[in-house]
């Protein structure tokens, strides 16, 4: 099948699930498409465990080995879903929270990663599955970033206050970036290829990654609106956004630093106060359009796939087992990651726990998450990891997902 043809039938399917979901489900479009392709595979696999002669599971096989989730999103989807998330970003209100912001996207995920791993470490042989402690601190990194696409979707239909989402959506974009930071240094070390790197080599890694990638957002950012100052025509605009995104994005991972954090700050500038000088209200209204059609777009491909990859999930009873267990502890994981890391905030002002009780069953799992796990290499471990990490990913989209406004009305009851 030719890349015309699988973007065709990715579309299609797509299309064919929206209209479901949108006639019967009426569920969030994304979380629908989600249910229905996960509905369309345990069909593919039942029709092939009655039918092997006519096993549709091949077909399905060959596709999703074509599109190769975790290079199709980590080095390509990714850089164009997280700018649009920033451009949607108050920034007024995403400066006045940004030292609640970084303890969350910084210290919050470093805790999210250690706790995780501590909790899996010692509830692993209980359940008689031997996993090095390198391999539980894998498990939490891939498990700790939020996923934006959730998130900030989730966010545009919550009505929350202005500064809780400031806070929410600026952890999520940049807390992703500082979790595949850390993975990165820890798959290392677990298969063995970075036993000789010192602690030291490693906190130099990690801030050239996020800080250096923080600054090459900024200067990309801000050369684009430089250059940006001798046009006004809206579409010279857009093309230069798209190459602001994928641009930025590339150059980081050439140089080695985090291509998340760098397309994150680099989204943010093109919010500042300076740009709205420079892009007309024509402008930045069909910017908004363009950029909220791209994201929509990737987000409904995404959660298809997201969907169909329990066809390369292996299933056993220790990794069922286990993932029962670590759905819960990667939620109290995450409650206690966001209260120590926001420990100050929380000491001068104690608001009964809503915030905190918001950001712990808000911290939805997706795509990231996934694409790290099926990126692990073959073996024992991965096929346990794997449906460990697709069981969380799921429990939070759809039963957090759903239930999050809920939770927010509750705390934060509509006038």
């Amino acid at each position: 099948m030719n890349t015309l043809g699988l973007l065709a039938l990715l579309l299609t399917l797509s299309a064919v699930f929206c209209i479901l979901n949108d006639r019967w489900l009426r569920l969030p479009m994304t979380i629908g498409v989600m249910l229905l392709s996960i509905a369309a595979s345990l069909l593919i696999i039942a029709t092939g465990l009655l039918c092997p002669a006519y096993d549709p599971r091949l077909f399905a096989h060959a596709v999703l080995g074509t599109i190769n989730l975790p290079e199709a999103l980590l080095n390509g989807a990714l850089s164009l879903l997280l700018f649009a998330g920033a451009l949607g970003v108050d920034l007024g209100c995403f400066r006045s929270k940004l030292k609640s912001v970084t303890a969350l996207a910084v210290l919050g995920t470093i805790l999210a990663v250690l706790l995780l791993a501590g909790a899996a470490w010692l509830i692993f042989p209980l359940l008689g599955v031997a996993a090095p402690f390198s391999w539980c601190v894998v498990l939490g990194a891939i498990l700790a970033p939020t996923d934006p696409v959730s998130v900030i979707g989730m966010l545009r239909r919550l009505g929350l206050p202005q500064d809780i989402q400031a806070i929410f959506a600026g952890e999520s974009l940049f807390n992703d970036g500082i979790s595949i930071v850390i993975f990165g240094v820890t798959i290392g070390l677990a298969v063995g290829d970075a036993s000789h790197v010192t602690s030291a080599q490693i906190a130099e890694g990690f801030l050239w990654e996020a800080f250096g990638g923080g600054l090459l957002g900024l200067a990309t950012g801000w050369l684009t609106l430089f250059l940006l100052r001798a046009s006004r025509d809206a579409h010279t605009q857009l093309i230069a956004s798209l190459a602001l995104a994928t641009g930025t994005y590339s150059v980081a991972t050439c140089f080695g630093m985090s291509g998340a954090v760098a397309v994150v700050t680099a989204g943010l500038c093109l919010s500042t106060r300076y740009s709205q000088s420079i892009f007309g209200e024509h402008s930045r209204k069909e910017l908004n359009i363009a950029w909220s059609l791209i994201d929509e777009v990737l987000n409904v491909l995404l959660f298809l796939l997201i969907g169909f990859q329990i066809l390369e999930v292996p299933l056993h009873l220790s990794s069922l087992a286990a993932m029962l267990v670590i759905v819960p502890l990667s939620i109290c994981g995450r409650g206690l990651s966001v209260f120590l890391s926001t420990l100050p905030l929380h000491i001068r002002n104690w608001d009964k726990g809503r915030l905190l009780g918001i950001l712990t069953w808000g911290g939805l799992r997706g795509g990231i998450s996934l694409s790290l796990a099926l990126g692990l290499p073959e073996g024992e471990l991965r096929n346990l990891i794997l449906p460990v990490c697709y069981g969380v990913v799921v429990f939070t989209i759809i039963v957090q997902g759903l239930t999050m406004e809920r939770v927010v009305r509750r705390f934060y009851p509509a006038k």
